[in-house]
């Protein structure tokens, strides 16, 4: 599968179907404004279902404004084939999360910063975290691939989250792989 330039990357949502990053990183920083003295996270995890002919992956992004609200938006892929090895699906789950926390440069989580640095010393705060859809619970399937993973997105220069903490992950993005 031929991997799509990040300018062809589209994502949607409720409202909008269709988006570039672009337009996606405009919702962002136009949500951040509204209420610059706000406690931002920025989250992107990806889950995915195996159906019988395909493999579905939804990467999700949200912003949220802890207490306030939030907006988010989902990117899916499609893999033509059911991709039953855990391994290589928790792999793959991780790439794509990888693929669109790139799309935020430093340039562009440098703007996001911007928004809220004035405010600061008044409590306003930032961060980007990866939700990974694996635990570390002895009876979870994916816990082998816990450090694996955790060390992939922490390599990008974010703060991981694994269950029950990675809810973008394992809550947003997997109601949309049904």
């Amino acid at each position: 599968m031929a991997a799509k330039r990040w300018s062809e990357m589209t994502f949607q949502n409720l409202k909008e179907k269709s988006m570039t990053f672009d337009i996606v990183f405009q919702r962002i920083s136009s949500f951040m404004l509204r209420n610059p003295r706000g406690n931002y996270r920025l989250m992107i995890g990806t889950d995915s279902q195996v159906h019988p002919k395909h493999t579905t992956f939804i990467t999700g992004i949200v912003i949220q404004n802890k207490g306030k609200g939030a907006w988010a938006c989902i990117r899916k892929i499609i893999v033509p084939r059911k991709m039953l090895a855990l391994h290589e699906k928790i792999s793959y789950e991780t790439t794509l999360t990888e693929e669109v926390v790139s799309l935020f440069t430093e340039e562009r989580k440098n703007e996001l910063i911007d928004i809220v640095l004035p405010y600061i010393y008044g409590g306003a705060t930032f961060s980007i975290e990866g939700h990974i859809d694996i635990g570390s619970g002895s009876r979870n399937k994916t816990s082998e691939f816990v450090n694996e993973m955790v060390a992939r997105i922490e390599s990008i220069g974010i703060e991981p989250k694994i269950k029950p903490d990675s809810f973008v992950a394992s809550s947003y993005a997997n109601k949309y792989t049904k």
